[in-house]
């Protein structure tokens, strides 16, 4: 039997938005066993579907219009979903941390209730929409699904306050960037008349650009940069992770934060793509990456607590995956969604490692772990290799993505920034792991009162004597992965030829809006070279240099010499929401500011 592939992409949303009507059908009557079997078994039939869907997607962009609401004579009224390999990838990644998510949460809480399986079944069903619509409003409502749940995910433990402040903290912010999304969609349907994304590239081609449509463009990509977290829009990020449960935490820094980037490049590409200079949408994408890169570098160095910490780091790479977006060329685009996958599987597994410590040591304190985890045979060995993938060690995804990215920049300057800022993050959570397993170095000093600690943080599971298999597998898995993207030669082809179709917007308009075949699109080359495995290397050996000097001279050395401004960035993380509302603000009236002048 021959399954029409038109059929994948609803089938993607609809399993999960199935499997979470049904678990809160049951919940009240069936054991923890069975609510934990069934949304495990949605999960995996999510991850099938969408396998599916990557391999139909190789002989070209998979188009459904819902309920055969096709157009006549390039209009329409109906919603459509279209699945290229870089969609249909990122949807496939959502599906499966949320199966190594869901695994890890099956003897990690003691206490969950089936609200918890369906609120993450949500959010999956979210992420698959957000990744294979290409209807501009349908992505609102798929991001507000989204986040929605995240919000009620993060502050789930409402008898503690610090978690219900997180989950409100991050559920304003988003907020308000969504709201102004709306407003931008608001603004292109009275201009257009359309809300499907090929409809309004379509009219705007015929328009061109004023100061109107660029207001619109502002608005709207301020939402999905606030989801993405890139500075200044990046408040809420490090907030959430520290109080959201660590499964939880896989999926907002392994795939939500990158969604938001992707879907910066979906809207600017298809919908702006006819009007927009590529050097404009490029310099202020450069600008906001570099930024982005280097201010989370830096407070993940300054770091720790284990959670923001990792927190940060992602912030300093989402801002590398922009950089690489920011080229807007194949192999620049291949080069960040390759990236962002084997970030996904290392990121989770340390993210995952931490809640092993947190589980067993009660602390997620790099000083009040210290030597606490010379007993710890699991992440005594797996975290230091984790931190070294996350520095672009070669032949890990994060050191292939490193590396097309590098190349694609075509820049001396930028892939210094790559080189650097890889090795910081992986050698700040390398300096914690040599503290707390190896005891390396003095005992840290308790001085500084401007930095996050993380010593009384509420103990998510209890295994004092032996890991459950369960949590071990889901790490192993994550971990494998990360290796696996860049290992198989296969992963980063399939991504260079969807980069080549998801930037070839005159094909994705003619396939949606009249119905023509898929067009033969031709790869990039993305693959190891020799200079890419020297420069992960590198980094490698910098983030080795970093992580051994930081558990001689600790942070206070570091923290003396970049004392005023680190008390400025201090006071501009308040934690006070209103201040998070102000930046958010000026950030998009810096947005606006950067597509005029560059």
């Amino acid at each position: 039997m021959i399954v029409d592939p038109s059929w994948l992409p609803p089938l993607g949303i609809a399993i999960p938005l199935a499997g979470a009507c049904v678990l809160l059908a049951l919940a009240k009557f069936v054991p923890r066993l069975v609510v934990d079997t069934v949304a495990m078994v949605t999960a995996v039939a999510g991850v099938v579907a969408m396998a599916f869907l990557v391999v139909a997607t190789d002989s070209g962009r998979v188009v459904t219009w819902v309920g055969g609401w096709t157009p006549k004579e390039g209009t329409s009224v109906g919603i459509v979903l279209a699945a290229d390999q870089i969609g249909a990838g990122f949807a496939l990644l959502a599906c499966g941390l949320t199966a190594c998510a869901l695994i890890y949460t099956w003897r990690y809480f003691d206490d969950a209730e089936a609200h918890v399986h369906v609120l993450i079944l949500l959010f999956m069903a979210g992420m698959v929409g957000f990744s294979l619509t290409a209807d501009l409003f349908d992505l609102f409502v798929f991001l507000e699904l989204m986040s929605a749940t995240a919000y009620a995910l993060t502050g789930h433990k409402i008898e503690e306050p610090r978690s219900v402040q997180g989950g409100f903290t991050f559920g304003v912010v988003t907020s308000l960037g969504a709201y102004f999304s709306l407003a931008g969609i608001g603004i292109l349907y009275a201009r257009t008349g359309q809300l499907g994304m090929p409809q309004i590239g379509a009219a705007l081609d015929r328009h061109g650009m004023d100061v109107l449509v660029l207001a619109a463009l502002v608005l709207v990509l301020t939402g999905l940069l606030v989801k993405a977290a890139v500075v200044p829009f990046h408040f809420w990020l490090a907030d959430a992770h520290a109080v959201a449960p660590t499964p939880v935490c896989v999926l907002f820094s392994g795939v939500m934060a990158p969604l938001g980037l992707y879907g910066v490049l979906r809207v600017s590409t298809t919908v702006f793509g006819g009007v927009l200079s590529v050097a404009s949408l490029h310099g202020t994408l450069v600008v906001l990456g570099v930024v982005t890169a280097v201010l989370g570098a830096l407070l993940c160095l300054m770091q720790r607590h284990l959670k923001r910490m990792l927190a940060y780091s992602t912030i300093a790479h989402l801002g590398l995956f922009l950089v690489g977006l920011a080229t807007l060329t194949a192999s620049g685009v291949a080069g960040a969604v390759v990236y962002v996958f084997g970030h996904a599987g290392v990121k989770g597994a340390l993210f995952l490692m931490v809640g092993v410590l947190l589980a067993r040591k009660r602390s997620v304190d790099e000083f009040d772990l210290y030597c606490e985890g010379r007993d710890e045979r699991l992440t005594k060995w797996l975290l230091p290799l984790g931190a070294l993938a996350l520095a672009g060690l070669p032949p890990f995804g994060t050191g292939l993505g490193k590396a097309l990215s590098e190349e694609s920049t075509g820049s001396v300057a930028l892939t210094a920034l790559f080189v650097l800022v890889s090795a910081a993050t992986g050698g700040a959570v390398l300096r914690a792991s040599l503290r707390i397993h190896f005891g390396l170095g003095p005992p840290p000093q308790d001085t500084d009162v401007d930095t996050t600690k993380g010593d009384d943080e509420e103990q998510e599971g209890r295994f004092p004597d032996r890991i459950p298999a369960t949590m071990i597998g889901a790490i192993a898995v994550l971990m494998t992965g990360g290796l696996l993207v860049g290992a198989v030669p296969a992963v980063a082809e399939t991504m260079g030829a969807g980069a080549q179709r998801f930037l070839d917007r005159a094909g994705m308009l003619a396939q949606t809006l009249h119905g023509a075949s898929a067009t033969a699109v031709g790869g990039v080359e993305a693959e190891w070279t020799w200079a890419g495995v020297l420069l992960g290397l590198l980094s490698a050996a910098l983030a080795m240099g970093i992580g051994f000097v930081g558990v001689h001279f600790g942070l206070g050395r570091l923290r003396a010499a970049l004392k005023a401004p680190l008390h400025v960035v201090h006071r501009l993380h308040s934690g006070h929401v209103g201040d998070y509302a102000a930046w958010l603000v000026l950030g998009m009236a810096a947005v606006g500011a950067l597509f005029v002048i560059t």
